[in-house]
């Protein structure tokens, strides 16, 4: 449950979970699509009522109409100990769609809800000139360290990883579902005609070696198009324009049709992913959450993924996307103009459709006696438990090809830890001694694991850490811009560990760190800053 403020007006709304619940709001109703499969003239206009379990709650505030965003709450990560807390453990995430929510609220002339910001996706929203990996691993990490911008007193350590980049004609061959959802809450200008023109955009970019089936969801699942080999694209482009919206939404028995489509054509050596178009606004149809994520699971354990991508705005279920694509080893992005669909599905072809390496974890041990405390910057939902890094059981996150991951930790050096929380001696057991590998140079040391796609046994890579001591100033331009995105959005979450943060820091550092800018992304997160210091003036 969460309660939204409007003027003086109070409302409390029971939000849409993957388990179902009433709309706030009756979608508008427009004519079934014209596909015969699909049409269903006795779509239901509204949503059966009944509360979804209650949540965590937020405050938002609602400018003129009713909204009912879904957002999970984040809990920062805080300062750590590393004499107590030696090891920090996360799956790395290359989801980017919290970038383009928090570009859309901007746009429309508001902050974005605290809990929209999501600082990992702003920082990996940008690709960075890490050197590609050598040899046969599929990625290669770098390191960087340097003053903390926002403190002081304390270093920032940013971890780079590079997949390797796949020539789209190297590129396997591509057995693709497009889940579409066609229901009324679709039936806005930002949601199904982007998501017509994000797929023919998507079309575009195929060959004759790929093939792609269409299935839709409302109050009746359908499949519109089996699948065809991408030499029919006039048939393919058919289809995509002859979708409407109407009607509620029974994701679920969508998802099992597109599954079934996808393992029509399972290639063992080529690329077979569902991708999932819609609001996340999932009304009716799915009784049980947790069969809904098992099933996902199990696809991907199988080697069937699934991709998630965003659309609209006022009921917008970003809480229900990421978890789905985080089930189904797949990326989540959010489209809101055309020129996002073109990124994602365009300029990100290969690293959006391929993946290089899955289950991917990292795990940093700090050197106590170099560091005092730490704290990683976002990837809150993404933590792990130290024992889960040599798990292969334990599911992480994917890298598609050419995609760069960022992971930014503000470190505290010893003796400069004050006011961090105290535990009580321990009783039984004596204050571990240093070892000989902690009086030497490395700060912390950097471990991996990962999965070759169609692989279950993990694969591990370890490296030194050290700190030249360099200054700002003799740090590289990622590394500068980076920290500009990651104060961003410690100021946008107005967050307790900002310190000196400031739009102003934000903008310095951007510039420094803006480059050839040859996409002009970095150009449009300066405007993106300038836009939020004049809001936050109001």
């Amino acid at each position: 449950m969460r309660y939204f403020l409007s003027g003086m007006s109070v409302f409390v709304v029971f939000m849409a979970t993957l388990s179902g619940c009433c709309k706030a709001v009756p979608s508008k109703s427009s004519a079934p699509h014209k596909a015969s499969a699909c049409a269903d003239a006795s779509m239901a206009k509204t949503a059966a009522e009944r509360p979804a379990p209650p949540g965590l709650l937020s405050i938002q505030t609602v400018p003129t109409e009713f909204n009912t965003e879904a957002y999970d709450r984040i809990y920062e990560n805080p300062f750590l100990a590393a004499a107590e807390n030696p090891l920090s453990t996360f799956s790395i995430d290359v989801d980017t769609a919290s970038y383009s929510v928090v570009r859309r609220f901007l746009n429309q002339g508001q902050l974005p809800p605290k809990d929209a910001v999501r600082i990992e996706e702003l920082v990996n929203y940008f690709t960075y000139d890490y050197k590609p990996p050598e040899g046969d691993a599929p990625f290669a990490a770098h390191v960087e360290v340097a003053p903390c911008p926002w403190n002081s007193d304390h270093r920032l350590a940013r971890i780079g990883i590079k997949g390797r980049d796949i020539d789209r004609k190297q590129r396997p061959a591509a057995n693709l579902v497009f889940l579409l959802d066609v229901s009324g809450s679709m039936d806005e200008p930002n949601k199904l005609p982007l998501v017509r023109s994000a797929m023919r955009m998507l079309v575009g970019q195929l060959d004759e070696r790929d093939r792609v089936a269409i299935v839709v969801y409302a109050g009746a699942s359908g499949l519109v198009l089996p699948s065809v080999p991408c030499s029919e694209k006039g048939r393919i482009l058919a289809a995509i324009d002859s979708l409407h919206a109407g009607g509620s939404t029974n994701a679920g028995e969508g998802i099992q049709l597109a599954y079934a489509t996808v393992r029509e054509h399972f290639g063992s050596k080529g690329v077979n992913r569902v991708i999932l178009c819609t609001d996340g606004d999932f009304n009716v149809g799915i009784t049980n959450q947790g069969d809904l994520i098992r099933l996902i699971e199990e696809q991907a354990k199988g080697g069937a993924f699934l991709s998630v991508l965003g659309f609209g705005m006022g009921n917008y279920k970003d809480s229900n996307l990421e978890k789905l694509a985080d089930k189904g080893n797949g990326n989540y992005g959010y489209i809101d103009t055309i020129q996002e669909a073109r990124k994602l599905l365009v300029e990100q072809l290969s690293g959006t459709l391929v993946t290089i390496a899955k289950d991917v974890k990292i795990q940093v041990e700090f050197n106590p006696l170099r560091v005092g405390a730490y704290r990683l910057l976002g990837y809150e939902n993404r933590m792990l438990r130290a024992e889960d890094f040599r798990d292969d059981k334990k599911d992480a996150g994917e890298i598609g090809a050419g995609h760069t991951v960022t992971a930014l930790y503000e470190l505290v050096p010893p003796g400069k830890e004050a006011g961090l929380p105290k535990v009580d001696p321990l009783k039984y057991r004596k204050p571990v001694v240093a070892s000989e590998a902690a009086r030497s140079e490395e700060i912390f040391t950097l471990k991996l694991a990962y999965k070759r796609p169609d692989q279950d046994k993990s694969e591990y890579l370890s490296f030194g850490i050290t700190d030249p001591e360099k200054s700002l100033e003799q740090t590289g331009g990622d590394l500068k811009f980076a920290a500009a995105v990651a104060c961003f959005g410690m100021l946008l979450r107005d967050s307790e560990h900002k310190g000196t943060a400031t739009f102003d820091l934000c903008l310095e550092l951007a510039k420094a760190g803006k480059g050839q800018d040859s996409s002009g992304y970095r150009s449009e997160f300066i405007q993106l800053v300038n836009l939020a210091r004049t809001l936050g003036k109001r």
